[in-house]
Parts: structure tokens; sequence; C-alpha cells
């Protein structure tokens, strides 16, 4: 006879571009559960790290994991491993708050002015990401696309244009010819020469935050702001038709080390696209 746990799918994280894990509360203790859908090749997978052959239940869901996921949740403990939460407080996604800082204040005071029929307190209360110094603009991205790096402080006590090294332990030298490309967008952009020379380049200078994402044929624009199509090592072969196809061989999607499912005997990675901008010989067509 088979044995058999169910438990509902309380939270969905993830976009759906390349997958979605799915997570249950016991109380006030949030899990995840132990499938995982991968849109590559649309199937059931056992989530990520999960052994296969068997079902576990009982992976706990950190408030540094969901940090990258949710805009804020209320702990019920400062410990990093726990997983109890004021379970109404959870503010599914990214969402404004994240970037421009909590609203609370600003709306009760709008609503106090209003009600008055006075001025408003002109003292700002939203935080504008576009008036910080480039660090402070690239630490916003680098709390969920920096890298791994261990907390010094509480999960989501951060705020838009605070220094990130006091949040979250200073990243170790990498000495690495090709660190993983999970989740460390900016570390691996920080290592490109047109981050280096370019003093004013942010992750902005690319994404538009408050936009939908593009096709990444699109982002080749971007380049050519910058680079010339004749300097292209590739131009006298392929002429114009390359001024589409910057992304695809200066930016090429590579396996992640970090995401991985084994499910029925199969090891499943997914890739990721690097955030290294160089030369990469292999990726030339």
């Amino acid at each position: 006879q088979m044995d058999e746990h169910k438990e509902p799918i309380d939270e969905v994280i993830g976009s759906g571009v390349r997958g979605q894990t799915y997570l249950y509360w016991h109380g006030d203790q949030l899990y995840e559960l132990p499938v995982s859908y991968w849109r590559d090749g649309d199937r059931w997978i056992n989530s990520p790290g999960f052994p296969d052959g068997s079902a576990e239940f009982s992976r706990p869901v950190t408030a540094r994991c969901l940090e990258c996921h949710a805009t804020t949740v209320q702990a019920k403990s400062m410990s990093n491993t726990d997983n109890r939460f004021v379970r109404t407080t959870l503010q599914h996604g990214i969402g404004c708050a994240r970037c421009h800082g909590p609203s609370a204040t600003h709306v009760a005071t709008e609503r106090k002015a209003a009600a008055k029929g006075a001025l408003k307190d002109n003292t700002p209360q939203i935080l504008n990401p576009a008036r910080f110094s480039r660090e402070q603009q690239v630490d916003l991205c680098a709390l969920c696309h920096g890298g791994r790096r261990d907390q010094v402080a509480p999960a989501f006590s951060y705020t838009a244009g605070d220094l990130l090294d006091n949040f979250l332990a200073e990243a170790p030298p990498n000495s690495s010819a090709s660190p993983d490309v999970h989740g460390n967008q900016v570390g691996l952009l920080r290592r490109s020469k047109c981050y280096l020379n370019s003093p004013e380049m942010t992750c902005s200078t690319c994404h538009q935050v408050h936009a939908p994402e593009k096709e990444a044929y699109t982002y080749s624009s971007r380049c050519l702001s910058c680079h010339k199509i004749e300097a292209c090592g590739m131009y006298p072969k392929l002429g114009h038709t390359i001024a589409n196809d910057c992304i695809r061989c200066h930016m090429p999607m590579q396996l992640t080390n970090s995401i991985v499912s084994q499910t029925a005997g199969e090891t499943i990675h997914t890739t990721i696209r690097t955030h290294w901008i160089r030369v990469y010989p292999e990726s030339n067509p």
C-alpha cells in the first residue's frame, strides 16, 4: 500500500519564465513543496535539491528566501533559520516599496493633509532611486541579484539607498573563471569592461524596471549606443546581420549548477543569461 501525504499550494513563487515553485503553510510555519513546474519541457519535476524517489515536506522557507521573491513579511523571530511568520503580512511579488521605501508614512501624511485641507509636509517620504548614487542603485538590485552572501542583519531590514554591505556580508573575492550565473547578475556585470569603463552604467541602463521584460535581442540597441557594429570581430564575416545578435554572442545563456533537479533518475539543469559581458568565442555563429 502506497503512503500518501497531501498539502495545499498556498503560495507560488517564480514568474513562470523558467518555472514555479510552491509553498504551503503549517500554522505560522512556511515550507517548500517537493514538486515544482519546469517550463522547459512543460513538466513537473522534483523541486531543486529534493531527493529523487521520495517526497519531503519539511524544508523550511526562511525570511532570506522570501526576500528575493516577496516585498515584505513579518517574521516571528530574528533567527536567520526560522520559518515562522505572520501570514497576513506577506506581500506577494516585488512591489513598489522594495525600491521606493515603505509607503505607510507617506499615505498617512497625505490623508491627514487632505482631511484638514492643510498643506502637506514636503519632507520626502518616497524614495527615488534615480537620485541615488551609482553604488546605491546597483546595491538595490544586488540585494537579490548579487550572488550568495551571508546575512549580517535581519531579512527585509534593508531599505533602498542603504549600503548593502551592512546587511549582507561583503562578497568574497572570486577567482573562478566561470562563476555561477544564478542570482549573480550584478557580480558578473561588475566584471565586465562595459561596466568598468562606463562610470554611469547601472542595471537600469538596459532594464526598464517599470515595464515588462523585453526579448533579449532588443537590448542590442543599448550595446550599439556605445559600440559600432564595424568594431565587432564577426562584422567582416556577417556584416550588419549582427546588429540584433549582440546579446546572444556576448551575454549567452549558460547552465547553472545552483538550480538542479533530480527527477526520475535524470539530472535536470536550467540555463540563465550571463551578465558578464565579454567575447565568448564558443558563442560565435
